[in-house]
């Protein structure tokens, strides 16, 4: 659970302090990243802050658009990269989450939802749309699908590895972000097995130069993402639960086409496409790895987390579904309790309205009743 961060308008914290970190968080991170910068434009440390901040490994011949491989350089870059998401992340949480969350006056649980969803959405949103415009207008990878394993190992546009190379950052950034964002202790094994689990799943085919597929399994992913988190935010306003029924509803038919079409993908490429022009050599300096010892592996990889997905979404299902029997059961039983309350309290009025008489005869009459059992 996120805490909200709230900063202290009477005091200001002492200077390296806890408290002062997280609140000039931003700005301290964007004091290291401006040092890369200028770095870029002294002469002496001109290469060096250019491995970070430009991409490497670039391929391209004269009069041709870049064009790019994977290599060791790329962890310069994203971790440089990991620094500019931290403020971004800052920036959209001060000037759009909290300015949003003021007027909707939500609960700290709910609040905490809103926060997370919130940023999430953003993310796979322009992730989404960045990958569209790789897939789909620049590269045309989708409807021509035999373009995914055509001319294996090939480069990447610019455009192709920045994208990579930002989701591999915001992966790396989220682990400082569980301090910066005042995350419970309790929750830190958690996210960062799956901030790294994510970092590794996406570096792995990254590297192995899988990467047409790649952003084709991360476009399906991102989508069944975004319309859950936004989802998750409708059912954060929604007071009086109108939209629930629709919002999970839709949530589960996007995220079951998006396994289904993951699921095919992986195996058109990996298992007809890349074994039809597959070598059995291993050549790590050329950068082909289309071999039925490393394809195999990733497809079967592919297939598990399609499938350990499925299978924690059925989970939270039936677990929501236990939940609302449970709350069924009990708003069941209340009315009742309050009606045999109500039932005696009536008795009680009705029988001290009577005169002291009456009274003591129903008190004598009730004894005896009691007696005889």
């Amino acid at each position: 659970m996120v805490k909200p961060v709230r900063k202290s308008s009477s005091k200001n914290p002492p200077i390296l302090s806890h408290e002062f970190i997280i609140q000039n968080h931003a700005d301290i991170v964007s004091c290291v990243a401006m040092v890369f910068v200028i770095g870029l434009m002294v002469q002496a440390t001109s290469p060096i802050a250019s491995v970070f901040i430009a991409l490497q490994h670039n391929v391209t011949e004269s009069g041709e658009r870049p064009m790019y491989l994977t290599g060791a350089k790329d962890w310069a870059a994203i971790f440089f990269y990991s620094l500019i998401c931290i403020v971004v992340h800052a920036i959209i949480q001060e000037y759009v989450l909290d300015k949003v969350s003021k007027k909707l006056h939500l609960s700290k649980s709910k609040l905490a939802v809103f926060n997370s969803s919130g940023q999430l959405a953003i993310f796979y949103a322009v992730s989404v749309l960045w990958g569209l415009d790789v897939i789909l207008l620049r590269e045309h990878y989708i409807p021509d699908v035999n373009l995914l394993w055509a001319d294996y190992p090939a480069p990447m546009p610019f455009l192709m590895k920045l994208f990579f190379v930002i989701q591999l950052s915001y992966c790396l950034h989220e682990i400082p972000e569980l301090y910066f964002q005042r995350v419970k202790k309790e929750e830190y094994v958690n996210k960062i097995t799956n901030s790294l689990a994510a970092l590794v799943l996406i570096a792995i085919p990254y590297f192995l130069n899988f990467n047409r597929l790649l952003i084709c399994l991360l476009v399906l992913h991102y989508v069944s993402e975004l319309i859950h988190h936004i989802c998750q935010l409708v059912q954060t306003v929604d007071k009086d639960e109108k939209f629930a029924k629709v919002t999970g509803l839709v949530s589960t038919i996007v995220l079951i086409l998006a396994r289904l079409g993951s699921v095919v993908l992986a195996v058109v490429t990996l298992w007809f496409g890349l074994s039809a022009g597959e070598q059995h050599e291993l050549d790590v300096q050329a950068g082909y790895f289309n071999t039925p010892i490393i394809r195999l592996p990733i497809l079967a990889g592919i297939l598990i987390l399609q499938l350990y997905h499925t299978f924690n979404f059925i989970s939270q299902l039936v677990a929501k579904l236990r939940e609302s029997k449970v709350t069924t059961a009990a708003t069941r039983t209340k009315p009742q309790k309050k009606d045999k309350f109500k039932k005696s309290k009536r008795s009680g009025a009705e029988e001290s309205d009577l005169p002291e008489v009456d009274q003591n005869t129903n008190k004598n009459l009730r004894s005896r009743a009691q007696k005889s059992k």
